[in-house]
């Protein structure tokens, strides 16, 4: 029995909804295989995208693209800027991507790509980049370029893994660990090996005459000095959390900052800085206490001690200021009550 005319004319606006939505669905599919197909072609899963790909997969609405894709802006041309790490950021980057991407096989939800700027400069400016670095996260819901996600500087500050905690927070996906390349390949440890097992009847017969560095006085307290000025300087802390020496100024992109306000973060510069104050004043004190006393001369000893009264109450002042300045926490002073 063949439905009324008022009940065809009723399903036919729903056939066309069901076939635009099969064929928007369908789309969406294409582009994430096509994606896909890019992403395995590059050794470390990110795309690469002009002008013209940036307009095939990053415009639209959600039903069009259900996919968020990380855009790492790159110009070659500024590469050789030492104070810009684009390099080392591109290459933090890349290991982000292939981590993902090996915690993550055959993902759809999430891409990485990146943009040059000579050769796509109409892209820069839909997004908006007017310096570097910048990345920017496009989720489905961005309906414009120019309304995507902008990673914040303190997300370069640990390279990769700070930027995995970035992308974990906006898109709920897991990043996983970052795998990051041996220190050296299986040739060079087999060649270091080798030359291990030739060295060892040399460096037996110099152990048993006594003249090896781990003899030498001199070697010992340069090896105690270092571990003095590695712990006190958070030298450990930089490298578990790899923080950058210094960072851009946003304000100004030719100045570096090399103290940063606030305690979420330490730059290895002010690191540094405070390690050298620590180990002036320790060093300060074993002059003192193990070569002074051996001195003759009353006027000499006086001198020296006077000298390092000065120069320890100045190390130990800059400390207090440092860090009353990052954090806000200061010192007070107590004097006795019978002094009051």
């Amino acid at each position: 029995m063949a439905p009324p005319p008022h009940g065809r004319l009723l399903l036919r606006p729903l056939l066309l909804l069901a076939a635009a939505a099969a064929a928007s669905t369908a789309r969406a599919d294409d582009l994430v295989a096509e994606l896909q197909s890019l992403r395995a072609r590059s050794p470390s899963g990110v795309i690469h995208l002009t002008d013209t790909s940036v307009t095939r997969f990053l415009s639209g609405t959600a039903a069009r693209r259900p996919y968020s894709v990380l855009v790492f802006f790159d110009a070659a041309s500024l590469h050789s800027k030492p104070d810009l790490h684009l390099p080392q950021l591109r290459t933090e980057f890349a290991l982000l991507s292939a981590s993902f991407l090996a915690h993550n096989p055959g993902s759809g939800d999430l891409f990485f790509a990146d943009i040059e700027f000579a050769e796509s400069q109409h892209s820069f400016h839909q997004f908006g980049v007017n310096s570097l670095p910048h990345v920017r996260l496009v989720r489905p819901e961005h309906a414009t370029l120019g309304g995507s996600e902008q990673m914040d500087q303190s997300h370069f500050s640990r390279l990769a893994d700070s930027m995995a905690e970035f992308v974990e927070s906006r898109t709920g996906l897991e990043v996983g660990p970052i795998v990051r390349p041996p220190l050296l390949s299986r040739n060079q440890i087999i060649l270091l090996g080798i030359l291990f097992l030739i060295s060892i009847p040399f460096m037996i017969k110099r152990i048993i005459e006594g003249e090896t560095l781990l003899h030498d006085r001199r070697v010992w307290m340069a090896g105690a000095l270092f571990v003095y000025f590695f712990s006190v300087s958070g030298g450990m802390y930089g490298v578990i959390r790899h923080t950058p020496m210094f960072l851009t100024d946003r304000s100004d992109p030719n100045k570096l900052v090399f103290f940063y306000q606030g305690s979420g973060m330490q730059l290895g510069a002010e690191g540094f800085a405070v390690g050298f104050l620590y180990t002036l004043v320790g060093l300060m004190i074993a002059v003192v206490t193990h070569l002074l006393v051996r001195v003759e001369s009353l006027q000499t000893q006086r001198f020296v001690m006077l000298a390092v009264m000065v120069i320890g109450w100045w190390a130990v002042r800059k400390v207090i200021y440092l860090d009353n300045w990052k954090t806000g926490y200061s010192i007070h002073t107590f004097w006795p009550s019978s002094w009051r």
